[in-house]
């Protein structure tokens, strides 16, 4: 049976769709269609019910699709176990935040060239919201970001934890205090982009302890966020790890806070499929380099993760005591 013809009904039973499984597998809509049709015959069952935009499978198909996934996936990590990673080409879409493109990601970037010199790295920078969105849609093949992405074909791998602190420009004269949220309230608040994990947290965090209502002003953009920061706009809670010249060159200062603030955990999530083997030796790469970032840091500015990626941890914990 031969092998790409399985690899082709594994996408179109992913994808649903011929066009998109033939851009996929870099074919004509045609192929495609040749495939399934040639897989069925041989099968002497119907794979697929054909619909005016998309395909579903039948229940022979679904059937089939087990043990199809599992010699694919097999018999492609047997051949990347021989294969020379200098040999390795082709193009792999990686989304990444702005959070990792300010610290380790540079560093990322040089380990994946040594290790797979022919291959193409499409990068898109964006928040984790966006990431995760396209990366459902297909339009990426591994994300860096914040938050486990759940489904049957999706693998998640814990990077490392960013803590996360309050920060303002030295002219505002709050780093030689323990300021409470009210303090805080009172300046402009900068934060990540809407509805993002920060975002969440911070409106319920002043809801929760300020009990009135405080204006977040969100940023889709951590660049604009910092220099905002660094001129005096504001005050934003802000990973250490990212802020690491400008903490040096004394353009912001690190604000003592009466309320303790949530790790920003970074997860990778690339695809089961055909490439798996591939996306996870990139996956592991990225855990390697984010721990090296880590280890080479104070132990408050980034920490180690932990096993488990499963989890939200921006939920608001409940106060230690009862405010007055």
């Amino acid at each position: 049976m031969n092998l790409r013809f399985l690899e082709t009904f594994v996408w179109l039973a992913k994808l649903r769709n011929f066009r998109l499984t033939a851009e996929k597998l870099h074919t004509t809509q045609a192929a495609v269609s040749s495939r399934i049709a040639t897989l069925e015959q041989e099968l002497g069952v119907r794979l697929f019910d054909r619909g005016d935009r998309e395909v579903t499978l039948t229940l022979e198909g679904s059937k089939a699709l087990a043990y199809a996934d599992r010699l694919v996936r097999t018999t492609h990590e047997m051949l990347e176990s021989m294969k020379d990673r200098a040999l390795y080409t082709g193009v792999v879409r990686v989304g990444v935040i702005e959070s990792i493109i300010h610290s380790w990601f540079p560093e990322l970037m040089a380990r994946i060239h040594r290790v797979y010199p022919q291959l193409e790295i499409e990068l898109a920078g964006d928040t984790t919201i966006r990431l995760i969105d396209q990366f459902s849609k297909g339009n990426l093949d591994l994300i860096l970001q914040t938050d486990s992405v759940l489904g049957a074909d999706v693998q998640n791998m814990p990077l490392c934890d960013f803590p996360m602190r309050w920060f303002g420009a030295p002219r505002l004269n709050l780093h030689g205090e323990v300021l409470t949220l009210a303090d805080i309230a009172a300046f402009p608040i900068l934060s990540f982009s809407r509805n993002s994990g920060p975002h969440r947290f911070l409106e319920r965090l002043f809801d929760a302890r300020v009990g009135r209502p405080v204006h977040i002003n969100c940023m889709t953009s951590v660049s604009a966020m910092i220099r905002l920061v660094v001129d005096g706009f504001g005050l934003a809670m802000i990973p250490p790890a990212i802020i690491q010249r400008e903490l040096a060159d004394g353009d912001v200062r690190l604000l003592q806070i009466d309320a303790e603030m949530p790790n920003m955990s970074l997860v990778c999530s690339y695809r089961s499929g055909p490439e798996t083997p591939l996306f996870q030796q990139i996956a592991s790469v990225a855990q390697q380099t984010a721990q090296d970032f880590a280890r080479g840091l104070p132990g408050d500015v980034v920490r180690m993760p932990a096993a488990d990626v499963a989890g939200d941890p921006w939920t608001l914990a409940p106060p230690a005591h009862k405010e007055i």
